[in-house]
C-alpha cells in the first residue's frame, strides 16, 4: 500500500503521566482510509489513553504520528471526535448542537448555505430528520448520541475517533447504533477508530480488529474481519473469530511465571 492509502499511521508510540510508569509503550498502529478498527482490550489497558494521543489531544512521551501524511501534533479539523457521552449543549436544540464547532477557527470556512446544508445532511444520515428543533431534555439516551454522531458527521472528517460512544445505551438502542455507524461511515467515505471493551461490538461493526493487553499496555493481536456485513447471527464464522478473540483475552490474563533465577 502507499502512503496516500493510509489516515493514520503511528509508529512506537509511549505515553506516561508524570512521575509514572507508561500507560502503553511502544504501540505502533494504522488505519487505512475508509476502514473501521476496533482497539479492543480490558479496562486499564490504556486504549483510551491511546485514543487521545493518536487523536492529537495528548502528546505523546515518545513516537511519531502521521494524520493524512502531515504529522499530528494537535487536533486536525479533518478529523472527528465522538465520547461516551454525547455532551450535548442543552441551550442548543438538534441543530444547534449538530453544527457546534464548524465555526471554530481551526475549521474551514463555510457560507452560510453550505454551514446549514452540512448540518441538515449530517441530522438526515443519523434518522433524526423531523426532530431538528428538540432541545437535548427532550432526547432519548440513543437521540443524544445520533446528535453526537451528527455533530462529528457535519465535520465531513476523513477519521472519527470515537470511545465506547455506546457503552451507556441499553442492548436494543446500542444495536441500533452499531448498525447505523457501519451504515454512515461507509456513506460517507470515513475511517473509524473505535475503542471497545465489548467482543461482540467489535466483531459487528470491524473491518478490522485490534487487540491491546498488558501493564503497559501494547499491541498483542490482530485480526482482519472478512465477514459479509450483517453480521447480526451466530453462523459460523463469527463465533470462532469470538472464540479466538477470547482464547487472546484468556492468555493474556494468565500470570506470568517468574523468570527463572541463576
Amino acid at each position: 500500500m502507499t502512503a496516500n492509502d493510509w489516515a493514520l499511521r503511528a509508529q512506537n508510540l509511549s505515553y506516561a503521566y508524570p512521575g509514572q510508569d507508561p500507560v502503553f509503550q511502544a504501540v505502533s498502529l494504522a488505519v487505512r482510509k475508509r476502514e473501521i478498527v476496533c482497539l479492543l482490550g480490558g479496562s486499564g489497558c490504556g486504549k483510551s489513553s491511546l485514543l487521545r494521543v493518536l487523536a492529537g489531544l495528548q502528546p505523546p512521551s515518545a513516537g511519531h504520528i502521521d494524520f493524512l501524511g502531515t504529522p499530528m501534533r494537535e487536533p486536525d479539523p479533518r478529523s472527528a471526535l465522538v465520547f461516551q457521552q454525547a455532551s450535548l449543549l442543552p441551550w442548543l436544540n438538534v441543530t444547534g448542537n449538530a453544527g457546534f464547532g464548524l465555526d471554530f477557527k481551526h475549521q474551514p470556512a463555510l457560507t452560510r448555505e453550505a454551514h446549514t446544508a452540512r448540518v441538515a445532511q449530517a441530522i438526515e444520515a443519523v434518522g433524526l430528520q423531523g426532530r431538528e428543533k428538540l432541545y437535548p431534555s427532550a432526547l432519548s439516551g440513543g437521540m443524544a448520541q445520533r446528535v453526537a454522531l451528527a455533530r462529528a458527521l457535519a465535520r465531513e472528517p476523513e477519521l472519527l475517533f470515537a470511545d465506547e460512544p455506546f457503552s451507556a445505551l441499553d442492548a436494543i438502542t446500542r444495536a441500533e447504533m452499531q448498525s447505523l455507524l457501519v451504515e454512515v461511515v461507509h456513506r460517507w467515505h470515513t475511517a473509524v477508530l473505535l475503542v471497545t471493551h465489548d467482543i461482540d461490538e467489535a466483531i459487528l461493526v470491524a473491518d478490522r480488529i485490534v487487540l491491546m493487553g498488558g501493564k503497559p499496555g501494547n499491541i498483542v493481536r490482530e485480526w482482519p474481519v472478512d465477514i459479509a456485513q450483517p453480521r447480526i447471527g451466530h453462523n459460523a464464522d463469527v463465533v470462532a473469530l469470538k472464540l479466538d478473540i477470547l482464547d487472546a483475552l484468556h492468555l493474556l490474563q494468565k500470570p506470568q511465571p517468574a523468570a527463572t533465577p541463576y
